[in-house]
């Protein structure tokens, strides 16, 4: 080989071992031993030098897409910092869903946990799809737009942070509370955080145990748990609730006394025992012996519903209710909860020419028997109608015949009748407050609804229709329907419905009663 034979130099960009040998292939890639000597045998001049200060170009032009491209490559720092397209969208959608304004001022406890579980739930699914796509074949992400989704996602999270502290305000404001400040915001993101954080983590745990089993044995575990759960778990959990409930419907508060008065059910001259009122009974006939007959007959104070019925009809007889003008059946709420304010109100109305009579047909809290067992308010409500109507009617002047109920008693009252007709023809007058969403006959009923009250919004059709508000009370700013938005705000509401001040959320007064029109 002569001095003046021109040997061209490999390109920079091709002279790493790995990357020859890829290219190349078994059958062309040669030993670094050879490929040692034959950068030595170059001349010096042939040679392209480092300049000074300058990084040598060893791929694409974007980290990002050289840690993406390059099996076993180092990962880029900002690559690392800045989440998946996926991710951030799921955080982002989760975070905005849950600051889109709701019916009731919140506390930062329930914001957070609002926040975190919606953020957990929506990382779960974009996990899901991320397999779905992989198995599909669809792998393929733009890191160059990372940042900025996650610099327009962060804007936007930051914009309704603002606008949801402003409605709360707005809320609290109408409803007579105190503002929220700045530490507002900070527990709900440290609560929030901690939240998602852990089901992140229980979600990671539980991929490694798959991982670590392997499907068929995971799957296998996950029958044989699910099982011993149905079997015995559920049981256990469902009997520990109810033995609970029996506990406080039987717990006898010294707080409340026992009626005096011969008008009222639990007294000395009653057939009904006090203890077998229940604990909410208890509360019903308990104070002031003047006012209103009351008449109440609990679960424990006979045997079936066809004794109690007559029970109570015998009690009303007994304690001059039927020489009242008027007779209003009270429906009471799941734990056979009346309320006091109805009572004030009805008395009110009728200036103590009443009789109340209630009966008790469940001491679960209201959203357990409305799940579980909202025939049982529709059964006894229809039965003790019927056997009070019946009574009356063989009277020579007989008392007015009204219903009243609040929430599930509300629906169990209206399920008396086959439709507003025959409310009309059967009763004096009716008044349902905050009523489940469509679960009574509104027509020639009085119905009392805060358009601040969860309940009366809340249905699964919610999901893709705007609620039913005509005739409703405005009494505080109403949020705009947004399709599933809505939805999930109002079911985060309904827990805190009761906590809401009097005459807002959950919460009626007076008027329960004082609205009852004349026939």
């Amino acid at each position: 080989m002569s001095d003046s034979t021109t040997i061209t130099p490999r390109d920079p960009r091709t002279t790493a071992p790995e990357a020859t040998a890829a290219c190349a292939g078994p059958s062309t890639a040669r030993p670094a031993s050879e490929k040692q000597r034959t950068d030595r045998s170059l001349p010096h001049s042939s040679r392209r030098p480092a300049t000074p200060g300058r990084r040598p170009t060893t791929g694409p032009s974007d980290p990002a897409s050289l840690t993406a491209a390059t099996p076993g490559a180092p990962a880029n720092a900002t690559a690392l910092r800045v989440p998946h397209i996926g991710t951030t969208l799921a955080i982002g959608t989760a975070v905005l869903i849950s600051l889109a304004p709701g019916l009731l001022p919140r506390t930062p406890m329930a914001q957070a946990v609002l926040t975190g579980l919606l953020v957990a739930i929506m990382l779960g699914i974009t996990g899901i799809g991320r397999f779905v796509l992989r198995k599909c074949g669809v792998t393929r992400e733009r890191p160059r737009w990372r940042m900025p989704v996650l610099g327009v996602t962060a804007l936007l999270i930051v914009g309704a942070a603002f606008h949801a502290g402003h409605w709360q305000n707005r809320l609290r404001a109408a409803m007579g509370t105190e503002a929220i400040g700045p530490d507002y915001w900070l527990w709900c993101t440290l609560g929030a955080t901690m939240i998602a954080g852990v089901l992140y983590a229980l979600a990671r745990g539980i991929g490694w145990v798959v991982r670590t089993l392997g499907r068929t044995r995971t799957l296998a575990v996950a029958v044989v748990a699910s099982a011993v759960l149905a079997l015995v778990g559920v049981p256990s959990i469902v009997d520990w609730r109810r033995g609970s409930y029996a506990t406080a419907n039987a717990t006898i508060d010294p707080t409340v006394p026992r009626p005096v008065s011969a008008t009222r059910s639990g007294s000395a001259d009653s057939a009904v025992s006090w203890p077998s009122l229940g604990a909410e009974g208890r509360k019903f006939v308990s104070g002031t012996p003047l006012g209103p007959v009351r008449v109440y007959v609990g679960l424990e104070s006979a045997p079936d519903l066809e004794s109690r019925v007559a029970l109570a009809v015998q009690e009303l007889e007994r304690s001059g209710g039927l020489r009242r003008s008027h007779v209003v059946i009270a429906v009471p709420t799941g734990s056979g909860w009346i309320d006091a304010n109805a009572i004030e109100g009805l008395d009110e109305r009728f200036h103590g020419d009443v009789a109340l009579v209630g009966l008790q047909y469940s001491y679960a809290p209201s959203w357990a028997t409305f799940v579980f067992g909202r025939e049982a308010a529709v059964e006894s409500a229809r039965a003790l109608f019927t056997a009070v109507e019946e009574r009356i009617a063989t009277l020579e002047t007989p008392p007015h015949l009204h219903v009243y109920g609040q929430s599930l008693g509300a629906l169990g009252g209206s399920a008396i009748f086959a439709d507003a007709a025959e409310q009309d023809r059967r009763t004096c007058s009716v008044l349902w407050a905050g009523p489940p969403a469509g679960a009574v006959h509104r027509g020639g009923a009085t119905v009392l609804a805060n358009t601040s009250d969860p309940v009366v919004h809340w249905s699964p059709s919610l999901l893709w229709r705007a609620p039913d508000l005509d005739g409703a009370r405005v009494d505080a700013p109403v949020p705009g329907w947004l399709p599933v938005v809505s939805f999930v705000q109002t079911t985060a509401d309904l827990l805190a419905a009761l906590d809401a001040p009097p005459g807002h959320g959950h919460r009626y007064g007076a008027d329960q009663g004082t609205a009852l029109p004349d026939c």
